[in-house]
């Protein structure tokens, strides 16, 4: 069944009572009730639970999926949703990145462990997604009508982006320069909507889709390409 643009899988038992969930890591929804209920009754229940069911599901999207890198030659790394090769090339001179078309060159001195690859890596990573940036938050609070004091940038294991509404600071997680660029505007958008609305409720997403109408489509992305 779908309802209100959410697809729900609908188990109908010999039981008494009905419980929804919300599971990980698709943020999958099941609905599980009395076989006597009818669909009316069921949608009207559903929406009565709508608001928690889309915070829920906002939580688990929300996560980034792990991969275990080694930073070695061959392995896959993305940037801005394109995915690249790696390949360390050892050098006497100061680190760098280069992208040689679908090749991600990484310049490390002799003798580098993993953690200083990694560390070149994402101090890269950083400065090109703080390049990006100005112009994006800058764009969309013109669209939205609000203005942020600060924004930074930091790895999080468990968001995407947060925002701090009392300071009007929003955070962004290091690893959306690895998606693609709606993608990072989506979650910019989505921390900017908080200075309008507080919670995950029902205004909230209908200002998300005032202002970006396919903005479920690139939720749904994101967390296809969840590459953390």
């Amino acid at each position: 069944m779908e309802i209100d643009g959410l697809k729900i899988q609908i188990v109908q038992k010999n039981i008494k009572n009905l419980y929804i969930r919300v599971y990980p890591p698709n943020g999958e929804i099941r609905l599980v009730c009395p076989r006597q209920l009818d669909n009316d009754t069921i949608r009207q229940l559903i929406m009565a639970k709508i608001d928690w069911i889309r915070k829920k599901r906002a939580k688990f999207l929300a996560q980034p999926r792990k991969i275990d890198y080694q930073y070695i030659s061959g392995e896959k790394h993305y940037f801005k949703g394109d995915r690249l090769i790696l390949k360390v090339i050892y050098h006497q001179t100061s680190p760098k990145v280069i992208i040689e078309g679908s090749q991600l060159s990484l310049y490390v001195r002799f003798g580098s462990i993993c953690e200083q690859r990694e560390q070149v890596l994402l101090a890269w990573y950083r400065q090109q997604l703080k390049a990006e940036l100005p112009q994006i938050i800058a764009k969309w609070e013109q669209v939205i009508g609000v203005k942020i004091n600060d924004w930074r940038i930091k790895k999080m294991k468990t968001r995407w982006g947060t925002c701090n509404i009392q300071a009007r600071r929003i955070w962004l997680n290091l690893e959306l320069i690895k998606q693609p660029a709606h993608c990072l505007e989506y979650v910019v958008v989505h921390e900017l909507v908080h200075l309008l609305e507080r919670k995950h409720n029902a205004r909230f997403w209908q200002y998300m889709t005032q202002f970006m109408p396919n903005w479920q489509q690139y939720q749904r992305e994101l967390n296809h390409h969840s590459l953390c």
